[in-house]
């Protein structure tokens, strides 16, 4: 690896985003304490380098005595799974819708698009709040909120990438070559989609968590004994004044992913786009 390639990685995304990847595939494995285990005991326990406290609790505890750091890690995990799974779905539903519509055009463009623009012009907030309020919190609610709040971005972006592409040379042979329109949009119309939709991949994963950290932190998200990050926040405004640590460090961990989905986006933007490539 030269050095020129070795300045062009994207170092603070990957330093940002590990320990939460880390965290979330080998959690178990890494926890100090059962993030369940409630130890009445040790309630609000300041961080171990602060008075007061305990270097077994490296970030302290919680209201209930329950370690900081293990429930940090266990809402990582939490996390990965609501934010991948959910923008992973959409993006699928996204994609084609978008392709067909941007491939066939005619009324099924208008079909798609217009359920597009009745979907956008909901706040995405205000559709996960009534989308929880319908259905009851929990992890496959917010899940399904993620998946019907993000697929519209990626039908918008990818119909009109599509509406490009379709009248490439390549796929006018294509045609003529009698080749189906299944073939087409798979092996000439998709592949030519990949740097936008990874693009539009790591900024949504960033938005999905900032959705799923709101929705649980009014309740109608994951909910207790479950750890996640929006629910230590919510759990722990009550304390801000004696035990400020319990919100902090959930927030600063959805600050830190949330940047480095956002940094990693425009990383690849940048190193998929010829045009935007750095010399």
């Amino acid at each position: 690896m030269t050095w020129r390639s070795l300045r062009r990685f994207p170092w603070i995304p990957v330093l940002l985003l590990a320990p939460v990847v880390i965290c979330g595939i080998a959690g178990p494995l890494l926890y100090p304490h059962d993030p369940t285990v409630v130890n009445l005991l040790a309630p609000r326990k300041p961080p171990a380098w602060l008075a007061g406290g305990d270097p077994a609790f490296l970030l302290g505890t919680d209201h209930f005595g329950r370690d900081l750091l293990s429930r940090l890690i266990e809402g990582a995990r939490v996390t990965l799974m609501v934010a991948v799974l959910g923008v992973v779905v959409a993006a699928v539903i996204g994609i084609t819708a978008g392709m067909v519509a941007g491939y066939f055009g005619g009324w099924i463009d208008n079909v798609v698009m217009r359920i597009v623009d009745v979907k956008m012009s909901i706040p995405t907030i205000l559709l996960t709040i009534l989308i929880g309020s319908a259905f009851g919190g929990g992890l496959v609610t917010i899940i399904c909120s993620i998946i019907f709040v993000f697929w519209a971005d990626y039908a918008r972006v990818i119909r009109g990438e599509t509406l490009s592409l379709r009248e490439r040379g390549y796929v006018a042979l294509a045609k003529v070559a009698n080749c189906s329109h299944v073939r087409i949009l798979l092996r000439h119309i998709l592949p030519n989609l990949f740097a936008t939709c990874m693009v539009l991949f790591s900024l949504q994963l960033g938005r999905a968590l900032i959705v799923e950290a709101a929705i649980t932190f009014i309740g109608l998200g994951i909910q207790p004994p479950a750890s996640a990050w929006g629910l230590l926040i919510a759990e722990g405004r009550n304390y801000l004044a004696t035990a400020w640590w319990i919100p902090t460090f959930a927030g600063l961990a959805i600050t830190m992913t949330v940047l480095g989905t956002n940094l990693l986006g425009d990383w690849l933007r940048d190193a998929l786009d010829p045009k935007l490539r750095q010399l």
